[in-house]
Parts: C-alpha cells; sequence; structure tokens
C-alpha cells in the first residue's frame, strides 16, 4: 500500500478512563471511554458501539444474478437494496454457517459453493466488530423465504452488469454492501482491481 504513513509512523492512543455504558440491550451496548492520543490531545468522551459480528452474501445464480434484497431502513428513511446477510449468533459455527443461515431465512435461496471474503470493520473509530462478506455461487431457490418476525423483506434477482451500474449511481446506498458486492465480484472474477 502507498497511500498514507506506513503503520509504524502511526502512534497508539493510550486509554486514560474506564468505560462508561450508557445503553446496554440485547442489540448494542454503547460505552463511553477516556483517551489520549499519541500527541498527548484528551477525548472524552469517546464513543464506542460494541455489536456482534455481521455476516452478509453475495448470491450468484447460474445465470449471472445476484440475490439481493430490499428493506426499510429507518436510518435512511427509504427502502434499502441489500445483501443478504445479519447478525453471526454466539452459537455460530463459523461466518459459513451464520452466512448460510441468513441466506436461506431471507431469500429461500441456498449455494453450492461458499467463500469467505476479507473481512472489514463498519465503523473502526467506534464500532468494534467486524463485517464478513460471503460469496456464494451457484445459488438457487431451495424454500420460501423464513424472515424474523420484524423483517419485511422483499427479494429481488439483479443482472451482475446491471448491479454493478447500480453501485455508479447509489443504488446500493449501504457503504458496506457495496464493497462487498466489489470483493465478491472480484473473487468471482466478474471484475479486477
Amino acid at each position: 500500500m502507498t497511500a498514507g504513513a506506513p503503520p509504524s509512523a502511526v502512534r497508539p492512543w493510550r486509554r486514560t478512563g474506564g468505560a462508561r455504558t450508557l445503553v446496554r440491550d440485547r442489540w448494542i451496548h454503547l460505552r463511553a471511554e477516556a483517551w489520549e492520543n499519541a500527541a498527548g490531545a484528551g477525548l472524552d468522551p469517546w464513543y464506542i458501539l460494541d455489536w456482534p459480528d455481521w455476516v452478509h452474501v453475495l448470491a450468484l445464480t447460474a445465470d449471472d444474478r445476484a440475490v439481493m434484497v430490499r428493506q426499510w431502513r429507518p436510518g435512511l428513511g427509504a427502502a434499502s437494496l441489500e445483501l443478504p446477510g445479519g447478525a453471526v449468533d454466539p452459537g455460530d459455527a463459523d461466518p459459513v454457517a451464520a452466512g448460510r443461515r441468513e441466506l436461506r431465512e431471507e431469500t429461500g435461496y441456498d449455494a453450492a459453493e461458499y467463500r469467505e471474503l476479507p473481512a472489514l470493520s463498519p465503523d473502526p473509530a467506534h464500532m468494534n466488530n467486524r463485517l464478513r462478506f460471503l460469496l456464494a455461487l451457484g445459488a438457487e431457490r431451495v424454500a420460501d423465504p423464513s424472515p424474523d418476525p420484524t423483517e419485511e423483506i422483499a427479494v429481488e434477482l439483479h443482472p451482475v452488469a446491471e448491479l454493478l451500474d447500480g453501485l455508479s449511481r447509489g443504488a446500493v446506498a449501504n457503504a458496506a454492501h457495496a464493497g462487498g458486492i466489489l470483493l465478491g465480484l472480484r473473487a468471482a472474477g466478474r471484475i479486477a482491481f
């Protein structure tokens, strides 16, 4: 990598105070902490969100279509085109098992082959979880979707070429999902960068 300073030039911060829990429920743990950067500047409060890891799946059918979902997102205030996925549950054996479960629940699709892609951070400044991506090849519908009672999901199949064109127009609003789509299409040999 050529951009930015080499990792050795980045000095670590030091936590100067304990964590204060602000919100804790079944979904998140929001805490405030006191930190000091390497130059000695204090940062208090610094907010950290503890989330479970998430997994999202780029599932491609034999006829080169991506299995996508559309659902309402209150933060965006609109319906959002996204990759199927969700939280990695504590009992999940691995990200592939979690992703396969989420793909089947949300879309009714399963795939012949799953590949793990690089795990990314959705917001390294404030969130401590990892966003895991999977590429699923040979996806086909094997059952009816069975989403959670709180999920209202529309399943959509998008030709890969149209999905790529849509990315350049903001059709996928979730930046992490756009990144996962690009990583998956690269792993599938559909694009190069």
